[in-house]
């Protein structure tokens, strides 16, 4: 069953069938039918109004993180690194450059936030992780209980022992030069520049041509960025992420239920990132 972002809540949605290495985390909304507009064509979803709700959290979430490693490392993404790819991420979403600039002029007046990264359990003993950056832990953390409470999971110790940390990159479906990424180019581009794996990236709905994920050791993050973009390939993000290191098939009934639950953590503001493993 994305990873929202990345670091946009990691919100994946269940997948099927066997894959090849690591699997990229989904979007669990997708396959799900939007509200109709009673008042419209109701042959027409009405997709406007929770896309800019989406929209709306996910720029509430990326304006949070700028000011956090604006405040950590310096306003200059040319000296903070942190900063720089956090912007990076940012361009990628189309976040306009005022928010962006206007986020980071922020830092000196904003609260200085938490980094929290709380373990879970969902329906079926699925494994969850949840990266939380708070200016009130005590409130977020009421937040998220209340959540898992309401749709089958609880706060449970050693969810983490699952999953390992790796080293992702993003990687624009279209190269430098607007040329489209196959899939064979990109795993021979992952075996030059050393990373383990790569596959399609599936965590937003909305584009019609997923980016592309490449998997390495978290001390080769980047090396293998940096080799990527000399091959031509265009970098959206790169991160260090919690994979999951095996996963776990649900019923019918249970998975229903999982979508739920990712889906309400998923509306939560200060969830940043949301790893789970189920199949």
């Amino acid at each position: 069953m994305s990873p929202r972002t990345s670091w946009e809540p990691n919100v994946p949605r269940p997948t099927q069938g066997p894959s090849r290495g690591h699997r990229c985390p989904q979007d669990p909304h997708r396959g799900h039918h939007h509200p109709r507009d009673p008042g419209g064509d109701p042959s027409l979803p009405n997709v406007k109004g929770p896309r800019d709700a989406a929209r709306s959290r996910l720029f509430q979430r990326l304006g949070m993180m700028l000011r956090t490693a604006a405040r950590e490392g310096g306003p200059d993404p040319a000296l903070n690194a942190q900063l720089a790819n956090v912007v990076e991420q940012c361009r990628a979403k189309n976040m306009p450059k005022a928010s962006i600039e206007a986020a980071i002029r922020g830092e000196r007046s904003a609260a200085a936030a938490s980094r929290l990264l709380y373990e879970a359990r969902g329906p079926g003993g699925s494994a969850l992780l949840l990266e939380v950056l708070t200016d009130n832990p005590r409130r977020s953390q009421q937040d998220v209980r209340l959540i898992l409470t309401r749709n089958g999971g609880t706060m449970a110790e050693g969810s983490r022992h699952g999953f390992e940390q790796k080293g992702v990159v993003r990687v624009g479906p279209r190269d430098l030069q607007g040329h489209p990424v196959s899939l064979e180019a990109a795993l021979e581009a992952a075996v030059e520049a050393g990373a383990q794996d790569v596959c399609p990236d599936e965590d937003e709905e909305e584009e019609e041509e997923p980016a592309l994920k490449f998997i390495c050791e978290t001390s080769a993050l980047r090396t293998v960025r940096e080799r990527l973009e000399a091959s031509g390939l265009r970098p959206l993000s790169a991160a260090i992420e919690y994979l999951p290191r095996d996963r776990v098939t649900l019923p019918e009934g249970t998975r229903e239920q999982a979508e739920r639950l990712l889906q309400a953590l998923g509306d939560c503001p200060d969830i940043v990132r949301l790893y789970h493993n189920i199949q």
